[in-house]
């Protein structure tokens, strides 16, 4: 199992390094600049972690979300994804 993690490492290295070697070539700078690109990524590992805890924390609880409050969640999402402009 820990190869097959440090395999996806190392092919993550290896394609970044290949976008940057084309973005070289073709003289073209990074769509973000690095800080920006870093702390968006620390945004989605907090966001991964946060749904981590809460789902470690419900499950802790022994419950679950109540028909009414999985709705609300539910048409909440449905709204918000609805409003996001394409």
């Amino acid at each position: 199992m820990r190869s097959y993690f440090t395999s996806l490492h190392f092919t993550s290295l290896i394609l970044g390094v290949g976008v940057g070697v084309v973005y070289g070539i073709v003289k073209v700078r990074s769509p973000a600049p690095p800080v920006i690109a870093l702390i968006g990524r620390l945004g989605m590992r907090a966001g991964e972690r946060a749904v981590s805890l809460v789902r470690s924390h419900v499950s802790k609880s022994g419950g679950q979300l109540s028909a009414a409050s999985r709705d609300r969640i539910e048409a909440s999402v449905s709204d918000y994804v609805r409003s996001e402009p394409r």
